[in-house]
């Protein structure tokens, strides 16, 4: 199959935007990475190295950068991979220099902060052109970039455009499987997030691995009943994008969630640990846009609850482990 898909942009120069932009630069393909840091623009292009993001990973010398947005007008495909909450304000900068009919693939993982929306729905209002896509699954920045094995799920609704899309951005480490549930995709994305700070604390607590897992798996069914009363497909949940992306990101202090909720665990100060820090930790604006979300449905999400109530300085994470061992005894199932 012969690709369209030959010049492609990717928006934000973070560790998994980078990441992303150097699986795709490849023979035959044109990539080009916007940033907002012109530091990080100008290393990307004379060093051959995101100083900044992701220091130390050598970078493919075909990989261009800019600090034009402009510059990505007209291109086949874009990837937008900029943090959740300033997506939006990414997004209505390109209106106008979309090309008719091009996949806008959304790669951060979060809920807007000042409307509970996805970022399905933040595209669909602000270019409504685009072809929306939903790239999420079990994938560290530093492991895409490097060349090792993944994979994880692309979800997009025109089958001809993603079938098309995933051999252009397919190579042997890196495997895209397709799917049709953007939604499901996105609640996956956005609540392990949460999870992951939860995992951490128990860990950072020495609470022992058995509450580790416990969280994960009652996680889980968090995710899920959010998801299914969203109209998100079981399937999805099960899949990359759901299970794959909790486990790996609950199970690694290279996950930036995973590694605050360590922090907080040991009694380091939220406001301190975020202040060291050159990346955005994700889960820190989704919880309590999450709890707002659940709470609007009426489900049940005690985990997230409780980390939402640590991030906003609600109750302390002592109180949170308390509250959260002294709830009633359930019977075991997704929807309790």
């Amino acid at each position: 199959m012969t690709t369209h898909y030959k010049k492609i942009g990717v928006i934000g120069a973070g560790a998994w935007g980078t990441a992303i932009a150097q699986m795709l630069t490849r023979e035959g393909q044109s990539v080009l990475l916007w940033a907002l840091e012109p530091d990080v623009a100008a290393a990307i292009n004379t060093r051959h190295e995101n100083t900044v993001f992701l220091p130390g990973v050598p970078l493919n010398p075909a990989l261009r950068a800019t600090t034009d947005l402009g510059d990505l007008a007209g291109f086949d495909a874009l990837f937008c991979v900029t943090p959740a909450q300033h997506t939006r304000a990414l997004l209505t900068r390109l209106e106008g220099w979309l090309k008719p009919g091009a996949p806008v693939v959304l790669c951060s993982k979060g809920i807007e902060l000042s409307t509970a929306k996805f970022m399905t729905e933040v595209l669909a209002e602000e270019l409504p052109e685009a072809v929306p896509a939903v790239m999420s699954g079990p994938s560290f920045a530093i492991d895409v970039a490097r060349g090792l094995p993944t994979a994880v799920t692309l979800a997009i609704r025109d089958a001809a455009a993603g079938a098309e899309l995933i051999q252009a951005i397919s190579t042997p480490t890196f495997r895209p499987y397709m799917g049709t549930d953007l939604l499901g995709a996105e609640v996956g994305g956005a609540v392990k997030n949460v999870l992951a700070i939860a995992c951490g604390i128990a860990l950072g607590k020495g609470l022992g691995r058995s509450a580790h897992a416990a969280l994960i798996a009652r996680g889980y069914a968090e995710m899920t009943r959010l998801a299914l009363a969203l109209g998100a497909e079981a399937e999805t949940l099960t899949g990359l994008s759901g299970l794959g992306d909790l486990v790996l990101t609950c199970s690694s202090e290279t996950s930036r969630n995973m590694s605050l909720g360590l922090a907080l665990g040991r009694g380091e100060d939220l406001a301190t640990v975020l202040g060291a820090r050159n990346s955005v930790t994700e889960g820190v604006a989704t919880a309590p846009v999450l709890r707002q979300l659940a709470r609007a449905r009426g489900i049940e999400m005690p985990i997230s609850e409780a980390v939402a109530a640590v991030v906003e300085g609600e109750i302390t994470v002592d109180e949170a482990i308390l509250a959260l061992l002294m709830r009633p005894v359930k019977a075991e199932g997704m929807k309790t």
